[in-house]
């Protein structure tokens, strides 16, 4: 079935009390989308493509966009058993997942849990092992560093960092805020990673792709091969001209490799 995912339908699901807002866009064959610490603010035009051909499901994680917070979520573990649940209610048993950044991380945790509903996995510059010693950061430490170094870091164009707030209302402007908020209590402590992980990665049975934008100041090319390295079957491509968005900054390319991987053309 095809539609021209510019249609976007909103629920709000009750997981155990907690309210998780739920995107879906599109037709078709299920494809679960978990987005980065910048919730959904840069990705719904790349959706909206991808959308052509499935049915993407795109939760907004517990503290971000309008979905609840409680006191007892503050990991990436809770995170995916919230989504299990919500998969669940939405009567999905077998799908495709796609990760970006954030995401990524929260994709592949979810995956080592049910690796046999997966078909195929899908991460864009995905966060979430440990690779390096102790003493030394997989990823740049983004909470000390000036606004414009992470901007340099996040985008190839940096002029396409330039959100426009003062066309923005009171309440987009709040979720920004919060979902900044949330993003530090998930990844703080440790920073941007799970020491049990990269222990659990034999468990992606599935095919996998791991995504990252040439210029990527954030998810370095070193990481991600050392990331797929730990997967069975795991393949590494890059986007030209973009950073760690290229969903973002290169939508068109990005869904184009993704659209080939999920179709299996890659093997």
């Amino acid at each position: 079935m095809m539609d021209d995912g510019q249609t976007e339908r909103h629920t709000m699901l009750d997981i155990g009390g907690v309210a998780i807002e739920v995107h879906e866009f599109g037709a078709g064959e299920p494809l679960l989308y978990l987005h980065g610490g910048y919730g959904l603010l840069y990705d719904r035009p790349f959706l909206q493509r991808l959308a052509a051909r499935r049915r993407i499901i795109a939760p907004s994680h517990p503290g971000f966009g309008r979905s609840d917070l409680p006191d007892w979520l503050d990991s990436v573990d809770d995170i995916s058993h919230v989504h299990l649940e919500v998969l669940h209610q939405l009567g999905i048993d077998r799908f495709d997942c796609l990760g970006a950044s954030l995401g990524g991380w929260v994709a592949v945790d979810l995956a080592t849990k049910i690796p046999e509903r997966i078909n195929r996995l899908a991460l864009i510059a995905p966060m979430g092992v440990k690779l390096g010693s102790e003493e030394q950061l997989d990823i740049p430490d983004l909470f000390v560093a000036r606004p414009e170094a992470v901007e340099r870091m996040t985008f190839a164009d940096t002029q396409k960092a330039r959100l426009d707030y003062a066309s923005m209302t009171d309440e987009d402007l709040g979720r920004i805020a919060r979902d900044r908020e949330t993003h530090t209590l998930l990844v703080w402590e440790p920073y941007m990673h799970s020491a049990k992980l990269r222990h659990r990665l034999h468990r992606l049975r599935m095919p996998c792709l791991f995504l990252r934008g040439a210029q990527d100041g954030v998810v370095s090319a070193d990481y991600l091969a050392g990331y797929a390295g730990l997967a069975p079957d795991a393949r590494v491509q890059t986007v030209p001209a973009a950073g760690h968005l290229p969903q973002f900054e290169q939508a068109e390319a990005t869904v184009s490799l993704i659209d080939s991987f999920l179709m299996g053309a890659d093997a």
